[in-house]
């Protein structure tokens, strides 16, 4: 079941896509989309997660500069345009963003007290940043680009937190990777995987650096971490 939602900030208001399960009420999470807005991809996203039982709501987080933005990563032209999106998107703008929508989200009448959040990509630096500024109750990050440059914000995770990185992401050098991985080393809530040979995007479900191995282990952590995390025992 797909009904638009309506998200009304002080600044203004934004419209998410949510996909109910089947028993309600159910906990809440919040999807965060990549460069290429709340397209296809992003909807497949929700839907799996309400397959899982979970109130999956992704929010049009470009809704500033371009709302209703819905691209994939096939043709240059919408590479191109994705990347111009994500060079004028303001970060901390998302953030405060995601955290109305978690607060709609846990008061939702079909909604249990837990909220997560899973992110991809842009979203997936916008989870790290959320884990470290809101604090959800589980937070998923899939290949956080430039998130070495946010690890000042480490020490304020409190969130339970996987972070998901790619061995051969083109998008997060090596250093970066190890420099997340060190940053986050020790910390009993937080979990990092890393996929060997694998590129950026590697669980776009879609997109050209699909990888159905990689994503299927990526996503089977994340199904056991988030129902760990957010389903009643």
């Amino acid at each position: 079941m797909h009904d638009p939602l309506q998200i009304t900030t002080t600044r203004g208001s934004f419209t998410a896509y949510v996909a109910r399960p089947q028993k309600l009420p159910a906990p809440a999470i919040v999807v965060i989309h990549e460069v290429f807005g709340v397209n296809a991809d992003m909807r497949q996203s929700c839907d799996e997660l309400a397959a899982q039982g979970y109130l999956a709501i992704c929010p049009d987080l470009f809704w500033r500069i371009a709302p209703g933005v819905d691209l994939t990563d096939r043709t240059e032209a919408e590479r191109a345009r994705a990347l111009a999106l994500y060079n004028a998107f303001d970060l901390d703008a998302g953030v405060n963003d995601i955290a109305a929508a978690l607060q709609v989200a846990r008061a939702m009448p079909d909604a249990t007290s837990k909220v997560g959040v899973v992110g991809y990509c842009l979203g997936g630096l916008l989870a790290f940043l959320t884990a470290a500024r809101v604090g959800p109750d589980a937070v998923v990050a899939y290949y956080p680009g430039n998130a070495d440059k946010y690890l000042r914000e480490a020490d304020q995770i409190a969130s339970p937190l996987i972070v998901h990185l790619a061995e051969k992401d083109e998008y997060i050098p090596a250093d970066a990777q190890r420099e997340i991985s060190a940053a986050l080393k020790g910390r009993p809530q937080v979990q990092v995987y890393s996929y060997p040979d694998r590129g950026h995007a590697f669980a776009r479900h879609r997109g050209i650096a699909y990888d159905a191995e990689a994503a299927a282990l990526a996503n089977g952590r994340t199904a056991a971490f988030l129902a760990l995390h957010l389903q009643p025992r």
